[in-house]
């Protein structure tokens, strides 16, 4: 089930991003650093769309490792807490005893 609904919705996307390409069809001048190009509106859109999504990738990364490296600390931290913890616990009894 789980399988069909993800095909009904890469077939509605693929759908609306034809119709998207046939609604804009028409050329514009891209004016860029290194010279100009002339493309179709719907394809210039698409390009500025994948450009700012990897450029919104590229700057979460950094934050993504950040905190990657953050929890491992911090796990590493739990557990030196947990071993302590359990030697103290060990302690107690003995004393106890």
């Amino acid at each position: 089930m789980r399988r069909l609904l993800g095909l009904v919705f890469a077939l509605l996307i693929i759908s609306f991003g034809l119709s998207f390409a046939l609604l804009n069809r028409a050329t514009v001048e891209i004016d860029y650093y290194l010279g100009k190009a002339n493309l179709p509106l719907s394809l210039a859109l698409t390009l500025a769309l994948v450009l700012g999504a990897l450029l919104g990738l590229l700057a979460a990364t950094g934050m993504v490792v950040r905190e990657k490296r953050q929890a491992a600390r911090l796990r590493r931290q739990l557990g030196q807490a947990e071993k302590e913890l359990s030697e103290l616990r060990r302690l107690s009894v003995r004393d106890v005893a």
